[in-house]
C-alpha cells in the first residue's frame, strides 16, 4: 500500500503566524527547482511522490562517518587527507550529533523572513587556523574518474555545500569557502560480487559562491505569503506530468460528454 498521503495537514506555512517558520535546506533546493511544486508543498500540503530511499548511499555514509569519528577522537588526520595533502583534521563539537541529524541539522533564524532555516551535514574537518570545511559524502559507482559537471544534480550538490557553509557563517563560524566532497565510486570489474562492493575514494574540492542564499530566502518568503499559486515551471517534470494527465482525462470527458449527448 503507498504511504503518500493525499493532503499534509502539518508543517504547512501559515501566513498570519507569528512564529518562526521551519524551512530545510531541501525545501530551499525545491524552492529552486520549482516555485509551484514548493507552494504545493508548504502553503497547501501536496508534497511531491517520494522515491524509494538510497539505502546504500544510506549505508555508506553511515560508514564514512564511523571511520571518520574515529580519528575525530584521536584527534589526528584522516589518511584520505594525507593523501591529498589537506592540513586538518575532523572538526570535534558537542553540537555534531544535532548538526547531523535530519531534523536538527545546523540551524539560524532569519531575523528579515523568521524562516528557521536549517540542513543536516555529513562532516566538518578543521584547519590549524580554526577554520571549517564543510565535507559531503557522496556514492556512485561510473567508469573513470569524478568530475563535476554542469549536471542538474550536480549543481544541486555545490548550492547543498554553499547553503551548509552559510549557515556555519551565521552561526559565528569562520569558514573555508572550499569545501570537499568525499566521493566514493563503487567498482564493477571485479571478477564477483563476493557479497561485498569495493570502492575507490576521491577527495574533490569545490570552492562555494553563497550570494544566491540571501535573494532565494527573499523570493521563498514572497513566495509562501502570496495566495496565487505560482506557474508551472516548464523545466518541472512534475509540472509536464500534471499538465499532462489534465489534459488526457479532460480530452477524454469531453469524448465521453460529445458520444453521451
Amino acid at each position: 500500500m503507498s504511504n503518500y498521503p493525499s493532503k499534509r495537514a502539518k508543517s504547512l506555512f501559515d501566513p498570519t503566524s507569528t512564529a518562526p517558520y521551519q524551512l530545510s535546506r531541501t525545501g530551499v533546493d525545491l524552492f529552486i527547482d520549482c516555485p509551484r511544486c514548493f507552494y504545493l508543498d508548504k502553503r497547501l500540503g501536496v508534497g511531491r511522490p517520494q522515491g524509494p530511499p538510497f539505502t546504500l548511499n544510506a549505508a555508506v555514509d553511515t560508514l564514512l562517518k564511523a571511520e571518520f569519528d574515529g580519528h575525530r577522537a584521536a584527534g589526528e588526520p584522516h589518511p584520505l587527507m594525507k593523501t591529498y595533502g589537506l592540513d586538518a583534521i575532523p572538526f570535534a563539537h558537542p553540537d555534531l550529533s544535532a548538526w547531523r541529524h535530519n531534523f536538527t541539522g545546523v540551524r539560524f533564524l532569519h531575523p528579515a523572513t523568521n524562516l528557521l532555516l536549517f540542513g543536516a551535514v555529513d562532516d566538518i574537518w578543521v584547519t590549524p587556523q580554526n577554520e571549517l570545511i564543510v565535507v559531503d559524502y557522496k556514492a556512485t559507482s561510473k567508469a573513470g574518474e569524478i568530475e563535476l559537471t554542469d549536471a542538474k544534480w550536480h549543481n544541486a550538490y555545490r548550492r547543498q555545500m554553499e547553503f551548509y557553509q552559510w549557515l556555519l557563517r551565521q552561526n559565528g563560524f569562520m569558514v573555508s569557502d572550499t569545501g570537499y566532497f568525499v566521493y566514493c565510486n563503487g567498482k564493477k570489474d571485479r571478477a564477483a560480487f563476493d557479497a561485498k562492493l569495493e570502492f575507490d575514494i576521491q577527495l574533490i574540492p569545490y570552492t562555494g559562491k553563497g550570494d544566491w542564499i540571501e535573494p532565494t530566502i527573499a523570493e521563498i518568503k514572497s513566495c509562501l505569503m502570496g495566495d496565487p499559486v505560482p506557474d508551472p515551471d516548464p523545466d518541472c517534470e512534475f509540472c509536464k506530468y500534471r499538465y499532462a494527465v489534465a489534459t488526457v482525462v479532460k480530452g477524454n470527458q469531453n469524448t465521453h460528454g460529445a458520444r453521451e449527448a
